[in-house]
């Protein structure tokens, strides 16, 4: 596993802070060494990390990880491929789950046609009683979209938050520039992962160079969606850096002015307390 030292050697420091906007730092593949991943990314400049949860199974774990680490908050919520067994009274355990005081959003949420796990119609449902959910809470949401762009739009467009000031962020944006356009009218945040550094991923990078600056994140996914020069290994917080990177070099900035720009949209949509 390449997450040493060398990791912050092999880095420009920002003076800024960057913000992790979507990490699974939960998960299984970090059991053995996750203290030492937290700590890499203070090293890397990475001054907090939002961890959403993706079904009621994995939230305890969630949350029990934003109560011990300082710089870790959470979402809740029902990923799509976890929704097959949903139930409308799943909503009040997600509302009292809510209520812990370093929840920031309603995520990990959204549509998924490529895997065939949860039948469309239950999709639908879920997310549609999760968004009525964020508006009455007044929070914002984490969305998943893979393979179902007019939908997840459609919904977004009939939800009450949309058109908002704070609705939410498309995670890992994989649309195309009509649909970010569709999302940004609405309000809503992209957010840009580590195959903004791929070779292949031109039309990525055109929507990040065309989104305006004050509606973009950056978020690794960790341990999934690996950057170059990691790409195939495990992700991690720490690595959101080299994201911040790429973006910099396609927005002729530096990247301790993405780091601050990037941070701002952060703390804005997910209401998060400034660290200085």
């Amino acid at each position: 596993m390449m997450g040493d030292d060398s990791l912050a050697a092999g880095m420009n420091q920002p003076s800024a802070d960057l913000v992790d906007s979507h990490c699974h730092l939960d998960d299984d593949s970090f059991a053995m060494d996750r203290d030492e991943v937290v700590a890499r990314a203070a090293a890397a400049g990475v001054g907090r990390i939002v961890v959403p949860a993706i079904d009621l199974g994995n939230v305890q774990a969630v949350l029990g990880l934003a109560a011990e680490v300082e710089r870790v908050y959470a979402a809740v919520g029902v990923h799509p491929n976890s929704a097959a067994a949903w139930q409308d009274d799943w909503i009040d355990e997600l509302r009292r789950l809510a209520a812990h005081e370093k929840v920031v959003a309603i995520g990990e949420i959204g549509l998924d046609y490529y895997w065939d796990k949860t039948p469309a119609n239950v999709q639908h449902r879920a997310l549609g009683r999760q968004l009525e959910l964020a508006h009455e809470l007044n929070l914002p949401v984490i969305i998943h979209n893979r393979e179902a762009n007019a939908d997840t739009l459609s919904q977004l467009a009939a939800s009450p938050l949309g058109g908002g000031d704070r609705p939410g962020v498309l995670h890992s944006f994989s649309g195309d520039w009509p649909m970010a356009e569709a999302a940004l009218a609405m309000g809503f945040y992209l957010g840009f992962t580590g195959p903004l550094t791929y070779k292949k991923a031109d039309d990525m990078r055109t929507i990040a160079t065309r989104a305006p600056l004050d509606r973009i994140l950056i978020e690794t996914d960790a341990p999934y969606l690996s950057p170059h020069p990691y790409r195939g290994k495990r992700n991690e917080p720490a690595y959101v850096r080299f994201v911040a990177e790429r973006l910099a070099e396609l927005r002729g900035l530096t990247v301790e002015e993405i780091a601050r720009i990037t941070t701002a949209n952060a703390e804005h949509l997910f209401q998060l307390p400034s660290v200085y």
